[in-house]
């Protein structure tokens, strides 16, 4: 599982380019993924990594990070145990890639907005 690529609006996960945003769980991509309010992120927008359980949830807020996470999904990832770690969508792709190295894709998932 590594993301090689990121740009504006483009991602490229093993060899596949996707053009809108994505999850990561278990080391499998979910394509297409679109929040009930665009640019807040809330708990029933993750509620497949949630149940996945992984140990990290890292969150790309978008490359100038104008996605929001709502404090109810600090409170959940908290709950149950997954740490959460966010930054803009780069530095999240950098994050994402050296987790997965370190722990394996099964213990990481990516909630990534391309573009904003």
């Amino acid at each position: 599982m590594k993301i090689t690529d990121y740009r504006f609006g483009h991602i490229t996960v093993n060899g596949k380019e996707y053009t809108s945003d994505i999850k990561i769980i278990n080391g499998t991509v979910v394509p297409n993924w679109w929040r009930q309010q665009g640019h807040l992120l809330q708990p029933e927008d993750i509620r497949d990594i949630f149940e996945a359980k992984p140990q990290v949830l890292v969150v790309g807020t978008g490359a100038a990070g104008v996605m929001r996470i709502h404090d109810s999904v600090k409170s959940k990832a908290q709950e149950l145990g997954i740490e959460l770690r966010a930054a803009k969508s780069s530095e999240a792709v950098d994050i994402f890639n050296s987790l997965v190295d370190q722990m394996g894709p099964d213990k990481v998932a990516l909630a990534i907005h391309l573009t904003c």
